[in-house]
């Protein structure tokens, strides 16, 4: 598998200074040699610390048509990358590709970070860490968000699949002419 496309990876999780809840997804991202393309790393992560994380292991964050991290449910996370490509065939090598969610399905900011804030003090003061924290988060999201959350994340999977299948049939054809 040279190509495969995510919803969004995992990350440096909040509070992680004191956790050290890392998702295995970062290390695996290090030291697998495979192009991933995603909307970023949820957010319900911490996603400064996730680029740090990323930086320190080596990994190469691509935004394709942007400059800036997708925050998963929304377009941008206020925290810039590596390298912006606007085109498939821009992408000869690269690692992690970060691919906004159309405008029409990106949430409102406001909306997702107020319903991701709930959820991670919810999740706190129910004492949830470890792998239960996300399923237990992104289910607590969706609940607040009345499903907007999870109709969102469809899509951007979706989008994400359309842009890994361009860049895939984009490295096949520069390995035909190699």
């Amino acid at each position: 598998i040279k190509v495969f496309a995510t919803g969004g990876i995992g990350g440096v999780h909040r509070g992680a200074e004191t956790t050290m809840d890392i998702s295995a997804d970062l290390e695996e991202l290090a030291k697998t040699p495979v192009l991933v393309v995603c909307a970023g790393a949820k957010a319900i992560l911490d996603l400064g610390l996730t680029l740090e994380y990323l930086e320190t292991k080596g990994v190469t964050v691509i935004g394709y048509g942007t400059k800036e991290l997708p925050a998963f449910y929304t377009r941008s996370s206020g925290f810039g990358v590596d390298y912006e490509l606007d085109t498939p065939e821009e992408v000869a090598t690269a690692f992690l590709v970060t691919n906004p969610i159309p405008q029409e399905y990106s949430m409102d900011p406001a909306v997702i970070n107020k319903a991701i804030d709930e959820a991670v003090a919810e999740c706190k003061a129910k004492g949830v860490h470890g792998k239960e924290t996300t399923p237990f988060l992104l289910a607590k999201v969706k609940d607040l968000t009345g499903g907007d959350s999870l109709d969102s994340n469809i899509q951007l999977v979706y989008n994400n699949a359309r842009v890994a299948s361009a860049i895939a049939c984009s490295l096949s054809k520069l390995e035909k002419q190699g």
